[in-house]
């Protein structure tokens, strides 16, 4: 827990003891068990070293550290591309309360239906490839943006998983009374774990490297980023987009926040992440009959 940044890339190994990193303290009850069955007075006294490293980098997360009040309430939610009952999803997320609300993994067969069920509720919407944007507050400069990392020469055609990368991510613009609001609506590639390769990352990293080089470049004051990043903000992966943005959960949420799987969520993989506005609250929404819970946040100025 304590020396993890140090642990080997090889094979993923870091990644992957840090998407779950929470969880290696249940190994402290385990073993106090262990030793209070061996009646081991310094078996006891040791596992005060791994029972302090656990508090003190988790230890924060275990309160309640909302705050009334705010003026925009944020969702995000992997609606899944395997979804029985995409219009009950809808739905759903319509009754939320959002006033900004971010969908990724659309599919094209559920596109339409998203767009009809949600339309009285959000008056601006947007969808470019699999993610969207829909807002009661209108919305401008909507563009794509490209998370995929040039891996050839300058100019050399895209290849298919390019330009699959190309279509899961978005820009816009929400115009509210306090001013524009950038906001960003993405889906960082999958991951994978393979007895032969390991914690397969290369696709989610190389996202998430470029996305760590736009927001870098982002001028615009304040900034929202919603979406699914495949993985928790433990990972090293994510440091470029962690040193730009704030984790609304970790400031201002109730507990961790597991997003994922939803009938047992052991991380938080769907993030709303912020610049220049105040965190005020975090929480999970119920289950959609997709495979991740939806996070609501709401911000003020």
């Amino acid at each position: 827990m304590l020396l993890h940044a140090r642990l080997t890339g090889l094979a993923g190994l870091g990644s992957l003891v840090e998407s779950f990193l929470p969880w290696f303290g249940l190994w402290v009850p385990v073993l106090l068990a262990a030793a209070l069955w061996r009646r081991s007075a310094s078996a006891v006294v040791a596992l005060l070293l791994p029972a302090t490293v656990w508090l003190s980098l988790f230890g924060g997360l275990l309160g309640d550290r909302s705050r009334p009040g705010g003026d925009l309430v944020l969702v995000s939610h992997n609606v899944a591309a395997g979804n029985p009952d995409p219009a009950g999803t809808a739905r759903a997320l319509a009754a939320s309360g959002a006033d900004v609300l971010a969908l990724e993994e659309i599919t094209e067969r559920a596109r339409g239906v998203y767009e009809r069920e949600l339309s009285s509720a959000y008056p601006y919407h947007s969808v470019l490839g699999t993610v969207g944007v829909w807002s009661r507050l209108p919305l401008s400069d909507t563009r794509p943006v490209d998370i995929q990392q040039d891996a050839g020469p300058l100019g050399a055609a895209k290849t298919a998983a390019e330009k699959q990368d190309y279509g899961r991510a978005l820009r816009t613009t929400v115009t509210t009374r306090h001013g524009p609001l950038v906001v960003y609506v993405v889906h960082l590639g999958s991951v994978r774990v393979n007895p032969r390769s390991g914690f397969w990352t290369e696709s989610r990293d190389r996202n998430a490297q470029a996305l760590g080089a736009v927001l870098a470049a982002e001028r615009a004051e304040r900034v929202v980023l919603l979406g699914d990043l495949n993985g928790t903000l433990d990972d090293r992966a994510f440091d470029g987009v962690t040193a730009r943005l704030r984790s609304v959960q970790e400031v201002a949420g109730k507990g961790f926040g597991f997003s994922w799987p939803a009938a047992f969520p052991v991380a938080r993989i769907d993030q709303i992440l912020v610049r220049g506005v105040d965190p005020r609250s975090a929480w999970l929404l119920p289950e959609t009959g997709s495979d991740h819970l939806p996070v609501a946040a709401r911000i003020g100025w």
